[in-house]
C-alpha cells in the first residue's frame, strides 16, 4: 500500500510539473519580444558551447560501442556494406538527440535550477519584480532560447563525431573500409533521419530549460530546498525527455 501511495505521489508530481512547464512556456512566449540578446548569447556560451566536450565524448564512445556490437555480426553474415547506414540511422534518429538531452539535463538543467534557486532564496527574484523587471523575460526566455538553439547544434556535431568513431572501430577491428562505411550512409540514410533528430533536439532543449527554470523559481527556502529542486529538475527532465521522444518518434516516423 505504501508503495502504491509513493508511486501515486511521484506520478502526480510529474503531471504537476508538466502543467507548470506548459504555463511557463506560454508566459515565456509572451515575453519573447523583450528578449535580451546579450544575455541569450551569454547563456548560449555557458549552456551550449561549454557542454560540447562532454557531448562529444558521450557520442564518440556511443558510436564506437555500436560499431563493436554490430560490425562483427554484420561482417560475419556478409552485411558489412550496411554498417554505416545502421549506425547513422540509430545515432541520427534516436541516440544523438536523446543522449544530448540527457547530458544537457544533467549538466545545464541542474545548473539552471541551482542558479535560479539561489536567486529565489536570496530574494533576488523579488528584487527584480520590485524594479519592474519581469523575471520570465529576464531569466527564463534567454535560457530557453539558448537551449533550444544550442542543443540541435550539439546534436549535429555529436552525431558526426559518433559516426567517425564508429567508422574507425569498424575499420580497425573488422576491416571495413571507410569507403564502404560512408557509401552505406549514402545508400540507406536520407535527410529526414538527421532532420528528425534536429526537431527532437529543439523540443528537448525547451523541456530541459523550462523544467530547470520552473524548479529553480519555485524551490523551497534554504539550502535543502535548492538541493531538492536540483534533483527534481534532473529527474523530471529525463522522464519527460523519454516520454517526448516516444511521442515525437510516433509522429515523425
Amino acid at each position: 500500500m505504501e508503495m502504491l501511495e509513493w508511486l501515486g505521489r511521484k506520478t502526480l508530481g510529474i503531471f504537476n510539473q508538466l502543467g507548470a512547464i506548459i504555463l511557463l512556456f506560454v508566459a515565456a512566449v509572451k515575453q519573447l519580444p523583450k528578449i535580451s540578446f546579450h544575455e541569450t548569447a551569454k547563456q548560449s556560451l555557458d549552456l551550449g558551447v561549454k557542454s560540447f566536450s562532454i557531448v562529444a565524448l558521450t557520442l564518440l564512445f556511443t558510436g564506437m560501442v555500436l560499431s563493436v556490437q554490430m560490425a562483427g555480426v554484420l561482417t560475419k553474415y556478409g552485411a558489412a556494406f550496411s554498417i554505416g547506414g545502421i549506425v547513422t540511422i540509430a545515432m541520427g534518429r534516436e541516440l544523438g538527440p536523446v543522449l544530448c538531452g540527457v547530458v544537457l539535463a544533467g549538466r545545464c538543467g541542474a545548473a539552471i535550477t541551482a542558479e535560479l534557486g539561489t536567486m529565489r532564496v536570496t530574494e533576488q527574484i523579488d528584487a527584480l519584480r520590485c524594479m519592474a523587471v519581469n523575471p520570465v523575460a529576464y531569466l527564463v526566455v534567454p535560457r530557453m532560447v539558448a537551449c533550444m538553439t544550442m542543443l540541435p547544434v550539439l546534436n549535429v556535431f555529436g552525431v558526426a563525431i559518433g559516426i567517425v568513431g564508429a567508422m574507425l572501430v569498424a575499420a580497425l577491428k573488422d576491416g571495413v573500409s571507410a569507403y564502404t562505411f560512408f557509401h552505406s550512409i549514402q545508400v540507406f540514410c536520407g535527410t529526414e533521419d538527421i532532420s528528425a533528430g534536429i526537431i527532437k533536439s529543439v523540443i528537448f532543449g525547451m523541456i530541459v530549460a523550462l523544467v530547470g527554470c520552473d524548479r529553480g523559481m519555485t524551490c523551497d527556502a534554504g539550502a535543502e530546498g535548492v538541493g531538492k529542486a536540483t534533483t527534481q529538475s534532473v529527474v523530471y527532465s529525463i522522464v519527460m525527455l523519454f516520454a517526448a521522444n516516444y511521442l515525437l518518434s510516433s509522429v515523425l516516423f
